[in-house]
């Protein structure tokens, strides 16, 4: 029954509207299935049961709903797998007792991204009973019939394992349909030649049917099968085919009886609550298979019992589903099961929709809403789902009716203090001290929490996780987090209560939650990337929204960029940010988000973010340092290669942590003006620091010397890993691949391999270009698409601003038009090197791509050669030859 709102209801003297309180059940998801279930067992095995009986009441199904990323799908794979499999089964799930019960689970993931459709559905429930080892006449045929007529030309075995659908289930079913029509056509006495046709089959069935024919007595129960068989073989009729799975699951010999249990996830994606064509079908499913049992789960409540929907679905109201109908009276959370048929059950938050249903039937006048859509629709948003929100927002709604104002959306964009007082209002002293503690973290542990808090004990942050408005996310870094309302209420709400914060109480939090996190850096693995990009997001933005000092910030910076890995610090912008950077930690911000983005953004964009940052004068010298040498890496990327230098010799000069890395660049700038024995040189001195070993590989592979390249990256990325740098690992190993790809060494496909594999756990643009340029390399001279490839490829470098990596993709397209002595590809290649390299830097590749092709070289770049010119244009000139043997075996050649 439903309860009056006494509190609304009191809050007027309009006796025109209605009031009515809604609360949803929480309770522990396996024991509401086992109890369901075993309800679900205990009827299909009375004697009364009769699946053909159209017109009872159906309580096969429960459903789970709550908002996107609660665990509804994790449930539902946890429920297939503990009722397919008892072993499977969570230690804290307690054993159902359903007896000897052979229950049958199949999952059916709705998810847009799974391509659900119909045929899919009822095909899987199907295949699933494929395992009972025995057709199914009456639907076999119906689904034969079908497919043929929808399906020609297309066998259902071809596209079983065309879906992926026979892998999954096995291929028994095509067999089983034809040894179901094979039997039929042999009670029928049908020759052989008509046996195998369908129409043929099913016409002759229906005849025999209709005539009560002893022959066909068994198939005879099924009083609808005539109907069905007669029908159009349509997506409709289709529908409901699953009636004869329900008739044929109930004819079962106890041997091989069995209970389906069908498991629909991500049901809000199969359309919206306008156009409900698919959950339709769907319904019908349910529907006409009473003797299977339904989990559904989803973000809404189901909502077939709600009679407003007669005409867009089949079957509707509380009469229909008793189960599914909405629940208005609370229950005591210790009561379990729910009480009576409840089958629906919240996981977590309302979804918008149940946000919105619950404001429409909070206040009504005459069965109508009196809360206005648009206003519905600001409190939903803003609630985050809290049922104590909406509550509250009802009130205020009245409140200001009270006063003679119509109200309006805007009055509903607002903070309650009472939400405050309400969560506070059954915490004890220490746990109102930790909840505001922690609300200056997006999430926590407990030890986290209790040094915030400045206590001593961690009972108080014990008891507090225990609360609901802390959820958990057990993998997380930090488990736990405040319900994001809650959070952003306690911080920003005008608080009333009697043991509120000053200013100064927030201040000293702050500083107590900042040290609290840069001592579990501090204390933790120096290679925990995810205890330090965690540390830095959170501290970061306490430091910036009450201006610390940056304190062990500094060093996370520099440990955080010290692997060149680079994963995104996105922060939520500052209550106070007016578009520049106030304090140290904003400067900060800005820093490690240019270096970050730049793996995402053209290089012109980093260098204008970090001139900015560093001219601002707010970075401290040694992180003022850090800014100036990625700036002039950038800068050398784009090929603005004099202010580069400028940029690492003021570095260099400073000793500082980059200087080796700066040295490094200086390195490089000589390698790319063609100084090739001052790079070399330089790389002597670098040691590990400035990465020597990938130094002398950059300055050996353009000489065309492969094996030493080769041999260099890898020491390279061998050293890295033995000082657990993976960023650096992966660089390395992309420059080895490259590198082995222009010969035809036949481990080149397991470096390209290696590669990708090190850098799917980093994110480094350059390098994931240089390997898909290997993948490039390692398929020249074929025709496998090479070109076309290249210039998608060379679409994608564009936009990033990476010239040298624009270089070294038109360097290895020379290569595949040498290999394919295609003159005009070559030409065109060097046309586009040359314009690439028009300021002088990389010039040398306009040699090198003569060299491959044995092009005379009339002006040559100013690139000073480790060994004579002739010396290493023979060796580019021999891996094109190689690579022409090797794709034509036979007597090589020295010329094309």
């Amino acid at each position: 029954m439903a309860g009056r709102d006494l509190r609304a209801l009191f809050s007027t003297n309009d006796r025109t509207f209605g009031t009515t309180e809604a609360f949803t059940n929480r309770q522990a998801q396996w024991e509401f299935v086992v109890s369901a279930f075993t309800e679900h067992l205990r009827h299909i095995n009375s004697p009364a049961f009769n699946p053909e009986n159209l017109e009872a009441a159906r309580d096969n199904v429960v459903v789970f709903h709550g908002i996107g990323g609660i665990g509804k799908s994790t449930l539902s794979r946890k429920l297939e797998a503990a009722l397919a499999d008892p072993g499977q089964r969570p230690a804290q799930w307690g054993p159902p007792e359903w007896g000897g019960a052979r229950i049958l689970p199949v999952r059916i993931d709705l998810a847009r991204s799974a391509n659900p459709d119909f045929e899919k559905v009822v095909l899987s429930v199907r295949l699933a009973l494929a395992e009972i080892g025995r057709p199914l006449p009456a639907f076999d045929l119906a689904l034969r019939r079908y497919w043929e007529h929808q399906h020609p030309g297309d066998p259902l075995e071809d596209f079983l394992n065309r879906g992926g659908l026979a892998a999954r289930f096995g291929k028994a079913l095509p067999q089983q349909m034809q040894s179901a029509l094979a039997d039929v056509a042999q009670t029928l006495l049908l020759p052989g030649t008509v046996g195998s046709a369908i129409g043929q089959v099913t016409g002759a069935l229906v005849g025999a049917l209709r005539e009560r024919r002893q022959t066909v007595r068994a198939l005879a129960g099924c009083a609808r099968l005539a109907d069905l068989l007669e029908s159009e073989p349509d997506l409709d009729s289709m529908s409901y085919y699953p009636h004869l799975l329900a008739f044929e699951l109930a004819r079962l010999p106890a041997a091989k009886k069995v209970t389906p249990v069908i498991l629909l996830d991500a049901f809000e994606e199969i359309g919206d609550r306008t156009h409900r064509d698919f959950e339709r079908l769907l319904q019908r499913l349910v529907w006409l298979m009473p003797n299977a049992f339904v989990v559904i789960t989803g973000r809404s409540r189901l909502q077939w019992a709600d009679e407003a929907l007669q005409g867009q679905l089949d079957f509707t109201g509380p009469t229909s589903w008793p189960g599914l109908a909405a629940r208005d009276i609370p229950q005591a959370r210790t009561e379990f099961p729910p009480r009576g048929r409840e089958r629906q059950l919240l996981i977590g938050d309302f979804s918008f929709e149940d946000c919105d249903g619950y404001l429409a039937r909070r206040l009504s006048v005459e069965g109508q809403p009196l809360i206005s859509d648009p206003i519905r629709a600001v409190i939903g948003h803003r609630s985050h789902g809290l049922p104590l929100y909406l509550d509250l927002s009802v009130m205020r709604f009245l409140e200001i009716r009270r006063s003679g104002r119509t109200p309006q959306p805007a009055d509903f964009d607002h903070d309650f203090p009472a939400l405050i007082a309400r969560t506070l209002s059954d915490l004890t002293a220490p746990e109102r001290h930790v909840l505001r503690s922690v609300s200056l973290f997006s999430s926590f542990d407990v030890a986290l929490a209790t040094a915030a808090a400045g206590l001593s004990q961690e009972a108080p942050a014990l008891r507090l996780i225990e609360r609901p408005f802390v959820r958990e996310t057990p993998f997380g870094l930090w488990p736990f987090h405040l319900h994001a309302l809650i959070r952003a209420t306690i911080r920003g709400a005008d608080d009333q209560t009697d043991d509120r914060w000053s200013p100064g109480d927030w201040q000293q939090a702050a500083v107590r939650a900042f040290a609290a996190l840069g001592e579990q850096w501090s204390g933790g693995s120096d290679r925990d990337r995810l205890l330090l990009v965690g540390c830095l997001r959170q501290g970061l933005t306490i430091a910036r929204d009450y201006r610390l000092d940056l304190g062990w910030l500094t060093e996370a910076a520099w440990t955080y960029v010290g692997d060149s890995v680079w994963e995104p610090l996105d922060l939520a912008a500052s209550p106070e940010a007016q578009g520049t950077a106030a304090t140290a930690a904003d400067a900060l911000v800005e820093l490690l988000s240019a270096l970050a983005r730049r793996q995402h953004e053209n290089r012109a964009r980093t260098v204008e973010r970090l001139v900015a940052v560093a001219d601002i004068g707010l970075l401290p010298a040694e992180l003022y340092e850090m800014a100036v040498y990625y700036r002039a890496k950038a800068q050398r990327d784009l090929g603005h290669t004099e202010r580069s230098r400028q940029g690492m010799q003021l570095v260099a000069a400073g000793g500082g942590r980059l200087a080796p890395n700066a040295r490094r660049g200086l390195a490089h700038l000589s390698r790319l003006a063609g100084d090739f024995p001052t790079a070399l040189e330089a790389a002597e001195h670098l040691g590990w620091a400035g990465r020597h070993h990938r130094v002398v590989g950059d300055v050996r592979w353009v000489q065309g010397n492969m094996p030493l390249a080769a041999q260099s990256f890898g020491a390279a990325r061998a050293e890295a890993e033995e000082h657990g740098k993976s960023g650096e690992a992966a660089m390395s190993q992309a420059m080895r691949s490259f590198t082995l790809a222009f010969t035809t060494d036949p481990t080149t496909d397991d470096e390209i391999d290696l590669g990708e594999h090190l850098l799917a756990q980093v994110d480094l643009r350059a390098a994931t270009l240089d390997v898909r340029i290997a993948a490039l390399l390692r398929d020249a001279g074929t025709d496998t698409g090479v070109e076309d490839r290249a210039q998608v490829l060379a679409a994608e470098i564009n936009t990033s601003g990476l010239l040298f990596v624009q270089a070294k993709l038109e360097l290895a397209r020379a290569f595949h038009h040498a290999i394919r002595d295609d003159q005009a590809g070559v030409a065109s290649s060097i046309s586009r090197l040359s314009e690439l390299t028009r300021e002088g830097y990389y010039a040398y590749y306009v040699d090198i791509a003569h060299f491959m092709a044995d092009l005379p070289l009339d002006n040559p770049s100013r690139a000073q050669w480790l060994d004579e010119q002739q010396t290493v244009r023979q060796r580019w000139r021999s891996m094109v030859i190689d690579r022409r043997a090797h794709l034509t075996p036979g007597p090589a050649t020295g010329a094309p």
